[in-house]
Formats: structure tokens, sequence, C-alpha cells
């Protein structure tokens, strides 16, 4: 079999070995390159579609706490919940200060 490359090195035996197996330029190098990519994207997409269902639960939760007369009252400390925390996060469950401990412990 005649190579492309001629053999004269260690390097040149890669060169040779990768023609044979498909990845030389436009070969399975390409396929391995778009098969990490499209893996790396359904991951992504897996990420953002359990990002979502967590943001749904938090919204559905929401309006059970509206139905039930709780919302706007911290789950912890059962002090009201700011306004302006709750226009930023409508589905806020704490108050600043109890999240604020809740990050600092975790």
């Amino acid at each position: 079999m005649k190579f492309p490359y001629g053999r004269k090195s260690a390097s040149d035996e890669v060169v040779a070995v990768s023609w044979i197996v498909g990845l030389a330029p436009g070969g399975l190098e390409g396929d391995l390159i778009d098969q990490a990519n499209a893996d790396e994207e359904a991951e992504l997409q897996i990420r953002l579609h359990q990002t979502d269902g967590r943001l749904l639960r938090a919204i559905e939760e929401a309006v059970a706490r509206i139905r039930q007369g709780t919302y706007g009252v911290c789950e912890v400390c059962k002090q009201p919940i700011s306004k302006a925390r709750l226009e930023a996060v409508p589905w806020a469950r704490h108050c600043r200060e109890c999240k604020e401990r809740e990050h600092s412990v975790a």
C-alpha cells in the first residue's frame, strides 16, 4: 500500500496510521469533532430543559402559595418578603436575609 506521505520518522508513522484509519482532513476526525459538538449541544439542551422544569415548578409553587394565602411570606422566618424581592424573583420562598444565610451555610 502506498501512503500519501513518506515514512521517515516516528511522527511520519503517526501521520501514516492516521491516514489509514481515516483521521486525514475531512475523515474520521471531522466526524469525531462533529459528534463531540453534537454531544455538547445535547447536554446543553438537557441542562436547559432541567432549568426550565425547575423554574416551572417554582412558579407553580408560587401560584399554590397565592391560593393558600402564604405568598410573600418567608418560609423560614415567617416575615414578609420585600416587594422589591418579589418583583425581582416572583417565585421567591425566602426573604433576602434568610436566602443570604442559606447561601453562606452552603
